[in-house]
């Protein structure tokens, strides 16, 4: 018999059982549009006047490289739908759809499927539905074992609605909602600092109340009901998500060339992660907070006179804010 696909490498028939694994997991409304060429969505059901489609893509980075050593993919999905959505929220919409891109060298049924969890727990999570997807197989591009994640997630919001920053002015206030820990950047930073360190990912350490490898894999908040609910009762004029690049640069992407953020880092815990990475590598303090969340993962800009009216919209979510600093000019 001569070379076949799957000699090469590439296993059509694993491929179709594992996308029947996806289907069996889906609900009845959820499994219409699984196996077509591309994902459908009824616009008409936003009974939205002018709607504004947001889209945004993501991926988890080398936190992929940490689910891979503790052998624990169910989380990572969650986090490669929160880097997405909350992306989204922050522009003012409300999350619809999302895809999800798998490459592999050799597809995995069972580690693949804990993935397809995390991504249906952090869809449910934001309120939007998995439409569809790609699982790659690609021997020769990566190492047995090896996976790459990327996301893709499509919202809308009315065009009136569209938070773009206009408005934001000096004296405006920041406040903040705490992240559940690392999230998905600065991985590399914190990877190379507890391997050249003196930190141990299988060390239980008291101040986390786990290991370091368990901290680090929990997943990315996902801040979708907490920031549509205040959306929906306050004034705000910006939202940044605290992504790559630290909390002064995220939230300068909302302000304008004029104005600048100033943080009051002294009102801020930082969880006892940071401190781990930061005595492990020696890395300065600006250094960690221009990589890290530092315990903030979304900031939301008001005027002063609606700080209380934020901050009690936030608590009905279950959620807890925090005055972080104030809009001041700048360039």
């Amino acid at each position: 018999m001569g070379l076949t696909y799957r000699k090469s490498g590439v296993d059509i028939d694993k491929g179709d059982r594992f996308v029947d694994v996806v289907r069996s997991k889906l609900g009845a409304e959820e499994k219409t549009n699984i196996g077509l060429f591309g994902g459908l969505y009824d616009l008409a059901s936003l009974e939205m006047e002018e709607p504004v489609l947001v889209a945004s893509t993501d991926g988890v980075g080398t936190k992929l490289m940490l689910a891979r050593r503790a052998g624990k993919y169910n989380t990572i999905g969650i986090d490669l739908v929160a880097m997405c959505v909350n992306d989204i929220v922050v522009i003012g919409a409300k999350p619809l759809f999302f895809l999800d891109y798998m490459a592999t060298s050799d597809l995995r049924i069972d580690s693949a499927s804990a993935v397809i969890d995390g991504i249906l727990a952090g869809c449910r999570e934001a309120g939007c539905a998995l439409i569809g997807g790609e699982t790659a197989e690609m021997p020769g591009m990566y190492k047995k074992g090896e996976y790459e994640l990327a996301g893709f997630a499509v919202g809308a919001v009315e065009k009136g609605r569209v938070l773009d920053g206009t408005g934001v002015a000096k004296g405006d206030v920041l406040m903040g909602l705490g992240s559940s820990g690392i999230h998905s950047n600065g991985l590399s930073l914190a990877r190379r600092a507890v391997e050249q360190g003196e930190a141990d990912y299988d060390r239980q350490y008291p101040e986390l109340g786990r290991t370091l490898l368990e901290e680090l894999l929990e997943p990315t908040k996902i801040y979708v009901n907490t920031a549509l609910h205040v959306l929906d009762s306050v004034d705000v004029k910006a939202i940044a998500h605290i992504t790559g690049g630290g909390m002064e640069a995220n939230i300068t992407r909302v302000l304008g060339k004029v104005l600048r953020p100033r943080i009051h880092w002294d009102k801020i815990a930082v969880p006892p992660v940071f401190d781990i990475i930061r005595d492990a590598g020696g890395i300065g303090i600006k250094e960690m907070r221009r990589t890290f969340n530092m315990g903030i993962g979304l900031v939301f800009v008001v005027r002063e006179k609606d700080a209380v009216s934020l901050e009690r919209a936030i608590e009905e979510t279950g959620d807890k804010a925090l005055m972080i600093g104030i809009v001041e000019a700048g360039d």
